[in-house]
C-alpha cells in the first residue's frame, strides 16, 4: 500500500488525503515541541523558582523535533515519504512544521510555567520550619519570607509604600546549597529587577531568614542633579556634532546675518534638533522661543559638583548625616576607625571638609558619611 504522503509526490492519490495525512504529521511535532517545552518550564521553574527564557523554552521544543526528523528511521516516513529532500514539497512541508512547532512550543513553556507556578504556590511552605523541613528532605529549595515591615534605607528615596505592601510577607524560592552571600546577592537581584527597588539592605541568617529588611529607590530624572540655582531647558538648536552629554556650551542665537552668544550652560541630551541644557536662572529669559539657535562645545573640563552626583547616583554607597551624642559610642572615636568615609563634619566653630584621620568626633557634631547602606545603618553601634 502506498503511504498518501508517497501519493502527494507520486500524484497517484487524491491530493486531499495526502494533505491531510501532512496536516496530521504537523499536530504531531506541534504537540511534540508544546509538550517538550512545558517540560522543561515545568522543571525550571520547580528547581530555580524563576520563568523560563521565551527564546530556550522554543530552542528545546524544536531540538525534541529535529532530532526526529533526523532520525534515520523516520526521516524517510516523516518528510512526505521517499521524495526527495531538494523538492519544493519537501521544502515547504519542513519549514510549515518548524513554524507550527515553534508557535507551540511556545504555547507549552507559557503552559507549563503557569501549572508550575500554580502547583508550587499551592504546595509551598509557608514557615521557616516547614521550609527548613523541605530542604533537609529534599534538598531543592530555599524558601525566604519577607517580614511584614520592611523599613526605609537611610540616604534614600523610600520605596512606594504600595510596593512595600506588595512584598510584605511574600516568600521568595531560591535555589538550593547557596552561601548566605548567595543568598543575599539572589534576594537582591529578585526584589531590584522585578520590583524597581534600586537598593536592598538586609540580614539573612544561615537558614535563610531575614532579620532586617530596608528598601530604597534610585532617584530618577535629571533634577537631582542640578546645581542650586540652575535649571535644565529644552530648546531647538543645532548642536555640534561632536557634541555629547557633559559637554560644555556656548548657546548662539541667530540676529539677521550674524550669531550672537546669549548663555552658556551644559549640554545633558539631545533628540534630532532639540536640545536639553542646564543653564544659570537667570540666562533663561535670553532663550527667546522661536528664534533660530546654534550650540559650539566649549573647550572645558565638566562640572565636577555633576560628575560627583552623577556617580553617586549610580553607585551602591550613599550618604547621610549621623549626629555624635553625648556618651555615646561616636564620641571621641578617630576619623580613620569609622568602617565609611567622613567627608565634612558640621561643628559650633565652622564646618570641616575631609578631616584627617586623626581628627577625632566630638559631642554634637553632625558628620556627613558616605558608605553602603548596611554599614550606615550599624555607624552608631561601633
Amino acid at each position: 500500500m502506498i503511504e498518501p504522503a508517497v501519493a502527494l509526490a507520486a500524484g497517484t492519490e487524491p491530493v486531499a488525503d495526502a494533505l491531510l495525512d501532512a496536516l496530521v504529521r504537523i499536530l504531531g511535532f506541534s504537540v511534540l515541541a508544546a509538550g517538550t517545552a512545558a517540560t522543561a518550564a515545568l522543571t525550571f521553574r520547580w528547581y530555580s523558582a524563576d520563568e523560563l527564557a521565551e527564546g530556550v523554552g522554543i530552542l528545546v521544543g524544536l531540538t525534541a523535533v529535529a532530532v526526529w526528523l533526523n532520525t534515520k528511521t523516520a526521516l524517510q516516513d516523516a518528510i512526505i515519504g521517499t521524495s526527495p529532500l531538494l523538492e519544493t514539497e519537501t521544502a515547504v512541508y519542513t519549514v510549515v512544521v518548524f513554524v507550527a512547532s515553534a508557535i507551540a512550543a511556545d504555547g507549552g513553556r507559557r503552559l507549563g510555567d503557569r501549572v508550575a507556578r500554580d502547583v508550587f504556590a499551592v504546595a509551598a511552605p509557608r514557615t521557616i520550619d516547614d521550609v527548613g523541613q523541605l530542604v533537609r528532605s529534599a534538598g531543592r529549595v530555599t524558601a525566604v519570607e519577607l517580614p511584614e515591615t520592611i523599613a526605609d534605607v537611610d540616604g534614600y528615596d523610600p520605596v512606594d509604600p504600595a510596593t512595600k505592601a506588595d512584598l510584605a510577607g511574600q516568600t521568595f524560592f531560591l535555589p538550593r546549597r547557596l552561601t548566605v552571600d548567595g543568598l543575599r546577592d539572589r534576594l537582591t537581584a529578585r526584589l531590584e529587577r522585578d520590583y524597581g527597588v534600586g537598593h536592598v539592605d538586609v540580614d539573612l541568617t544561615a537558614d535563610g531568614e531575614i532579620e532586617f529588611l530596608a528598601l530604597g529607590s534610585r532617584p530618577a530624572g535629571i533634577g537631582p542633579t542640578l546645581a542650586p540655582g540652575s535649571v535644565a531647558v529644552a530648546i531647538r538648536a543645532d548642536p555640534a556634532a561632536d557634541a555629547s552629554p557633559g559637554d560644555a556650551v556656548g548657546i548662539w542665537t541667530r540676529e539677521g546675518e550674524t550669531y550672537r552668544r546669549v548663555a552658556d550652560g551644559e549640554l545633558r541630551g539631545t533628540a534630532d534638533d532639540v536640545a536639553t541644557v542646564a543653564v544659570d536662572v537667570e540666562d533663561v529669559r535670553s532663550l527667546e522661543a522661536d528664534a533660530d539657535r546654534r550650540l559650539v562645545t566649549l573647550p572645558g573640563t565638566p562640572d565636577v559638583e555633576r560628575e560627583f552626583v552623577s556617580a553617586l547616583r549610580a553607585a551602591d554607597e550613599t550618604v547621610t548625616a549621623v549626629t555624635v551624642d553625648a556618651g555615646g559610642p561616636l564620641e571621641g572615636a578617630p576619623i580613620d576607625s569609622l568602617p565609611s568615609l567622613v567627608l565634612a563634619i558640621d561643628r559650633d566653630d565652622g564646618a570641616v571638609a575631609l578631616p584627617g584621620d586623626g581628627d577625632r568626633l566630638a559631642a554634637g557634631d553632625v558628620a556627613y558619611v558616605l558608605g553602603r547602606p548596611e554599614a550606615l545603618r550599624r555607624l552608631p553601634e561601633r
